[in-house]
């Protein structure tokens, strides 16, 4: 890429960022739009408008750097917080590292004399960046040693962010857990892997009789996991027909405004999708459906609870103390029976994922990580052909017969600018649901856990094809013919190729917080859509609602592309300092991009408090320690005497990473005794709690008759011990 290309992409992508930011400035002002721009707020009760006539089209950057941590835990949850505290340490560890590398290394690099060959940063076509990198230096020059410096700062600047960052967020998810608040999941356990029953007792009084004993005075109820899949299913049909009935009367009450006073009944066929056969009245044909699918649903909620028992229960206790005690002792003498672990919030349980076995579960998480390790391995394969076609000479070497096209000035330009950082971009957004399916295939019970695995599958990934494969591809392929007739010059060529590729990377970064962060803020896409819904497909309130509903934060996507980006920036740091001031402003954007839609667009779809901040701490370290290994291999290519000193540094690392995990981590995995003892602001309703953790497809209103329903509700059995 030469230099008028870097600028294009940069000025374009800068320019793209402004205009969308206006967008988003004239947009949200519209009241038509506050569902689309203002949705937390919405939720909460708050006016989403208040103070617009008055707004600069800037007001929203002044309300994001005003705000606090607190306003964020308010509106948006713990989660949500932990994510801005990894964003500012990313932040933290960018500028702490570029306030000496910048000053430092730009002009011992720019000052040294070397001749024009053929290895250089960029191969001749980028020289006013590559005389301010590493790759300007001579071999076994004594100014090696500032870059040897360079990498150490960086290294002590990440442990020392690292090290607050931790203890902060531990502070945060303590004080969210001893909140007074009543939480249901803090009064229960999931219990999994129970035995076979014996002497004749059913599976809850199985359960009942073996938590009392053991806990007998603050056990209070179980809840029995069944096999829902047919009460599922009949339920799904309910709940269709009472939609199409909202539906259905709301056509029939707008058509009394626009034509006849009698209005007209909507009306729809019995058959492939309501298009085809008979026509009936739809209103009178749904509430038949209803009335002949509850009773039937009814019948099959009995069912399942008596008869459909599975070896997995929620088991409830009279205080947070005492389950939070259950959940950190061992039951069982064997580890594949009675394991007992935090219940998760009722929303986020997989139910299905619960009644899965023990030793069934290892042997599924060790094909999983078989699957994701031969995706990596053969995505790398794409990956490393679009590094090849997406660079102009490589285009032009192995598609000659573009040559003409590709060599006019305007497509070159823009070619270079964009083109291969859109197709990788592309690419990589096919892979999330993949990684999602299979991280639940596991048999992780919720979904906070289930988006914590995708993530560190798509972190790795990343790293792996992305930035390994996207270096290694793109030299590979230019080098080719040189590795060929020289095989043992291979590890030269990678090596030299490391900074050839800083280019690329610079406008990958770039793109993403120009372009990506400008799309986040003015939400084109969101709106397109919620319009062209509402205009021809909503018809009810519950419809319309559906239409923008804005979702949450998406972590398994953003944190792996976050950690892409801290990983790129890390790796190249010291071999071509001026990619700092470019993640400088990635984090520096996005967590005022990020701040405004924490507080007013994304609703957290779960609560975990902050159990995701270990994964994104080990993460950060590895990131760190992809980065030492790189350096360290880069020396010894400049052939430096002293590059055996990087070694203590990445030994180092992994102590520091052992000594987090040992001092931190065991809060985050369990809630700690003196946490949980804080008492709550009302005494809990335990019934309520209880209730809460119920299938949707097994609630009904007759829970309060007490009948068919008695073994939901978890009576306490009269048996004996089973102990």
């Amino acid at each position: 890429m030469d230099f008028t290309s870097f600028l294009t992409s940069l000025t374009t992508s800068f320019l793209i960022f402004v205009v969308l930011m206006l967008v988003f400035a004239w947009l949200s002002r519209k009241p038509g739009n506050a569902v689309i721009y203002y949705p937390n707020r919405i939720l909460k009760g708050l006016d989403p408008l208040e103070g617009s006539g008055s707004r600069s089209p800037f007001a929203w950057i002044r309300e994001a750097l005003n705000s606090t941590e607190a306003d964020v835990i308010s509106l948006s949850g713990v989660d949500t917080a932990v994510y801005f505290v990894f964003l500012t340490s990313a932040l933290a560890i960018l500028v702490l590292s570029g306030l000496m590398l910048l000053p430092l290394l730009l002009p011992v690099a720019a000052t040294e004399h070397v001749k024009a060959t053929t290895d250089t940063t960029s191969n001749g076509t980028f020289n006013n960046l590559d005389k301010l990198s590493m790759g300007n230096i001579e071999e076994k020059s004594p100014r090696l040693w500032v870059y040897l410096i360079g990498t150490y700062w960086v290294s002590f600047v990440t442990f020392y962010i690292l090290w607050k960052a931790y203890k902060h967020v531990s502070e945060l998810r303590a004080a969210a857990l001893m909140s007074p608040e009543v939480k249901p999941e803090q009064f229960a356990v999931l219990v999994r892997d129970i035995p076979q029953v014996h002497g004749g007792q059913s599976r809850k009084e199985q359960i009942d009789s073996y938590f009392r004993t053991i806990h007998s005075e603050t056990f209070y109820r179980s809840l029995v996991v069944t096999d829902n899949k047919e009460a599922n299913k009949i339920w799904e049909e309910l709940e269709g027909y009472r939609k199409k009935l909202a539906r259905a009367e709301a056509v029939f009450a707008a058509s009394k405004t626009l034509g006849t006073p009698e209005g007209t009944r909507p009306t729809n066929g019995v058959g492939f999708l309501g298009l085809i056969g008979k026509k009936v009245d739809t209103i009178d044909y749904c509430n038949e459906k209803i009335n002949e699918l509850i009773p039937k649903l009814e019948s099959k909620q009995k069912t399942t609870i008596r008869e459909k028992q599975q070896a997995a229960a929620i088991v409830f206790f009279n205080n947070r103390l005492a389950a939070a005690s259950a959940a950190q002792a061992v039951h069982a003498q064997m580890p594949d029976s009675w394991t007992v672990t935090e219940a998760p919030e009722p929303r986020q349980i997989i139910w299905s994922n619960l009644t899965i076995k023990f030793y069934e579960r290892k042997i599924r998480q060790s094909i999983v990580y078989v699957v994701v390790a031969l995706t990596i391995f053969f995505y790398m394969i794409p990956i490393g052909l679009i590094s090849a076609f997406t660079t102009l000479e490589n285009l032009e070497r192995l598609l000659p017969f573009l040559k003409p096209i590709v060599e006019l000035n305007v497509i070159k330009t823009v070619l270079e600018a964009y083109l291969p950082q859109i197709a990788l971009i592309v690419f990589l957004a096919l892979l999330p649901k993949f990684l999602m399916m299979l991280s639940k295939a596991e048999g992780i019970p919720s979904v906070a856990h289930a988006v914590r695995a995708t993530s560190g599958k798509y972190f790795y990934f990343t790293v792996l094809n992305v930035f390994i494969g996207v270096t290694v591809g793109g030299t590979l392929f230019s080098t080719f013919k040189d590795i060929e007739k020289h095989p043992n010059t291979i590890i030269t060529v990678l090596g030299t190729g490391l900074p050839a590729n800083a280019t690329f990377f610079l406008t990958f970064v770039a793109l993403q917080f120009f372009v990506g962060y400008g799309l986040e803020l003015s939400r084109l896409v969101p709106l397109i859509i919620y319009h062209l819904k509402r205009k021809y497909l909503c018809k009810s309130e519950a419809e319309v609602k559906e239409a923008w509903a804005p979702g949450d934060f998406g972590y398994a996507t953003t944190v792996p592309n976050d950690m892409l980006i801290i990983t790129v920036v890390l790796c190249y740091s010291v071999i071509a300092p001026i990619i700092i001031p470019f993640g400088v402003v990635y984090f520096g954007i996005g967590w005022l991009v990020l701040r405004n839609q924490a507080l007013k667009v994304y609703v957290p779809s779960y609560e975990s408090y902050g159990r995701m901040w270990p994964h994104m701490h080990s993460r950060i370290l590895a990131a760190l320690i992809i980065y030492q290994i790189t350096m360290l291999g880069y020396f010894g290519l400049k052939k430096f005497p002293f590059t055996v000193l990087l070694i203590p540094l990445i030994i180092l690392s992994f102590l520091f990473t052992y000594i987090c995990s040992k001092k931190f981590y065991r809060s985050f995995e369990a809630t700690p005794l003196e946490v949980a003892y804080r008492e709550v602001k009302e005494i809990p309703n335990l019934e309520s709690i209880f209730r809460s953790f119920i299938p949707p497809s097994l609630r009904s209103e007759k829970f309060d008759d007490g009948d068919q329903f008695e073994d939901a509700l978890s009576q306490f059995s009269r048996t004996g011990s089973s102990i």
